[in-house]
């Protein structure tokens, strides 16, 4: 009996055993990491050209100034974010955005169906033309009489661009010019050295005003165009905060009276 007794023992504490193994709830698998969230942008850098009165530019002080300076400061600070503005070479503008040199362009920046391919941008928030200005009293009346002349612009500017696109006229032009900026152009103009500036409307008349007497602003020009904001094409997220503050800045009148500020006018497109 005491034999019996301790093999149905072992039998019974082997079956036991078994049964324990195989009812044993099985270890959860591990769960997988939650993505990474992407850090929530706290500071936007600006390219410009600070030279492009009176968009952006320096200052007696030499403090960098203008409309898209009071617009981005403005904008930033609704978003609640810092902004930081950094001149750099405009003709090479695409490169330090791409190359993450600045978070933003903003300085009179044409939308252009070209530029799209490498560029997101807000919604337009400006009206521009490419408007011709010559010397006072030259002979130039019209665009086509710039035919034969020696015209200037700024390298890498959408004046180029939009003379490119006259193909008919510009290559009737005797020389094309290009310059840092549109200050030097207009003093060769002055000095009889250049025939004729295309220019940014908004920058031309700023301009001219400060010397009327020595230009005129023909009644042709070079066609409209808007301007906006240009972020890289993975940075969806920065350039829809932008485009929402600047909506709420059309529509409670702080971008008109930024525009008033250096205009006079209400020149935003709304």
């Amino acid at each position: 009996m005491k034999k019996r007794s301790f093999v149905a023992t072992l039998a019974l504490t082997a079956l036991l055993t078994a049964c324990g193994k195989n009812d044993a709830p099985k270890p959860a698998a591990e769960a997988p990491a939650p993505a990474p969230v992407a850090a929530a942008v706290t500071k936007l850098v600006v390219g410009l050209d600070d030279n492009f009165p009176p968009m952006g530019f320096r200052d007696e002080k030499n403090d960098i100034v203008g409309f898209d300076i009071d617009m981005a400061r403005e904008a930033a600070k609704r978003a609640g974010i810092e902004v930081e503005f950094k001149p750099i070479d405009w003709n090479a503008k695409e490169a330090e955005l791409l190359g993450k040199r600045v978070d933003a362009l903003w300085n009179g920046l044409t939308i252009l169906e070209e530029r799209k391919e490498k560029i997101l941008f807000t919604d337009p928030y400006m009206v521009n033309k490419q408007i011709i200005i010559v010397k006072a009293g030259s002979p130039i009346k019209t665009k086509a009489d710039m035919a034969g002349k020696i015209v200037g612009a700024q390298e890498g500017s959408s004046a180029v661009t939009a003379m490119e696109k006259d193909k008919e006229l510009s290559s009737q032009f005797k020389e094309t010019k290009l310059f840092g900026d549109n200050i030097a152009a207009l003093m060769d103009v002055e000095a009889g050295r250049l025939d004729v500036v295309v220019v940014d409307e908004v920058v031309g008349r700023y301009l001219v005003s400060k010397k009327p007497d020595n230009y005129v602003v023909l009644a042709d020009d070079f066609g409209t165009e808007d301007y906006g904001v240009g972020f890289r094409k993975d940075d969806e997220a920065t350039r829809n905060k932008i485009n929402d503050v600047l909506a709420e800045m059309k529509k409670d009148g702080k971008a008109e009276e930024i525009a008033k500020k250096w205009f006079g006018a209400d020149v935003i497109k709304h």
